[in-house]
């Protein structure tokens, strides 16, 4: 692959990689992944999202669902209004917290959805990391308040309030959460952990994994010598401590993955560890630390797993293209354009078409929701369950759960 750099990117990614090896030597010559992808993507004004580098859109890495249109976030809308409404009737705040906003388009579309269905949301709260994104959103939601004149009060949160009522969203962010890497090695599973050779980042075979902490499905199925794979814990923990914190609502994210079964499939045997540069997919996690993004599939089943332990009330997975289909995503299309207008429809077509297709981000694409405490707190508004929401009516895919 040919990507020129310039000297100041060149620069800065062999200043994270020597910090990267000078913690490797200071932990005896190697570390976990997670730790690697911990600096590598964190790392205080190194890291890819701490770093201040373009990162989302066309002339980013990667595009997102809410850069493809806004069509994504008006669906979204169909889902939290039921909920939002049920809330304002019982005299409790309405408002969205949403982790990880990219470049505000998300949020920008929901607020200018709700105003155009002639909703006012109390607050827009907004948790993240990237001091850069965060300034772009500011930029953006400003804008658009001062155009809709709208009376939502938008806030930049350092952390998720305690007993929160209300919605919570996150449009891939599990995916950048760093995980474990582990290799099935002479019938055992171990550690796949990172090393220096020849002054340069490899990977190293590690301690054995301790069983409790392997999902049945490693434990149980048969695997190939050599077969890759991910541990997630520091998302399922992420996840658990969302369930805990929130006390009425809805929790709603957007994520590639898979239920277990299909993430730990025999014939899944590099892993789903990738790297993304300049919309370029890269195999290798150890190409330009800090300039390139690194994500890995979110195993949805452990997930699920993670929040019915903290006692939510309903749990709901299935594909992005259902998901959208059903909230009304067709409906809303045809209210912004009109089909025998090819030159104003098209754009609005080919948007369509990367969100639902199969081939594109339709199948791959996730869907996955929570609820906790609706039916107990608007008992006179809410009497259906989690999957009598629009958007959230199709096959659940976590049924065994």
């Amino acid at each position: 692959m040919d990507i020129t750099l310039t000297s100041l990117e060149t620069a800065h990614t062999e200043l994270l990689q020597q910090q990267i090896m000078a913690e490797i030597a200071s932990q005896g010559g190697k570390i976990p992944f997670s730790k690697y992808m911990e600096m590598a993507l964190y790392a205080p004004g190194m890291g890819y999202y701490s770093a201040g580098a373009h990162k989302l859109g066309s002339g980013g890495d990667f595009t997102t669902a809410p850069e493809i249109s806004p069509l994504f976030g008006a669906a979204i809308v169909s889902t939290l209004l039921p909920i939002l409404r049920g809330l304002q009737s019982q005299g409790l705040p309405t408002q969205i917290l949403e982790f990880g906003a990219g470049t505000g388009k998300l949020a920008e579309s929901i607020l200018t959805r709700l105003h155009e269905l002639g909703f006012a949301l109390d607050r827009y709260d907004i948790i993240e990391i990237s001091p850069d994104l965060a300034q772009r959103q500011v930029a953006r939601l400003q804008t658009l308040s001062q155009k809709l004149s709208l009376s939502t009060q938008c806030h930049w949160l350092s952390a998720l309030p305690s007993q929160f009522k209300g919605i919570i969203l996150a449009n891939e962010v599990m995916d950048a959460i760093p995980c474990d890497a582990i290799i099935y090695h002479d019938g055992f599973w171990h550690w796949h952990d990172v090393t220096t050779v020849n002054e340069k980042l490899n990977w190293i075979v590690g301690r054995p994994v301790q069983q409790d902490l392997l999902p049945e499905a490693l434990l149980t199925g048969h695997f190939s010598e050599g077969y890759l794979t991910e541990l997630h814990p520091q998302a399922n923990a992420w996840a658990g401590q969302i369930a805990k914190q929130l006390h009425t609502g809805l929790f709603l994210t957007f994520d590639y993955g898979f239920p277990e079964t299909e993430y730990y499939h025999p014939q899944r045997s590099t892993g789903t560890l990738m790297a993304h540069h300049r919309h370029h997919a890269i195999q290798d996690p150890f190409y330009l630390p800090g300039l390139c993004d690194i994500t890995t599939h979110i195993a949805w089943t452990q997930i699920a797993r993670s929040v019915l332990n903290k006692t939510v009330d309903d749990v709901y997975l299935s594909n992005q293209a259902g998901y959208l289909l059903d909230a009304g995503i067709g409906d809303i299309a045809l209210e912004i354009g009109d089909p025998s207008n090819p030159k104003t429809f098209l754009p609005i077509s080919n948007a369509l078409q990367k969100l639902l297709s199969e081939a594109e981000m339709g199948e791959l694409f996730k869907v996955f929701a929570f609820s906790k405490n609706l039916n107990a707190a608007l008992p006179d508004v809410l009497h259906y369950t989690l999957e009598d929401l629009p958007g959230l009516r199709g096959r659940n895919r976590l049924s065994s759960c």
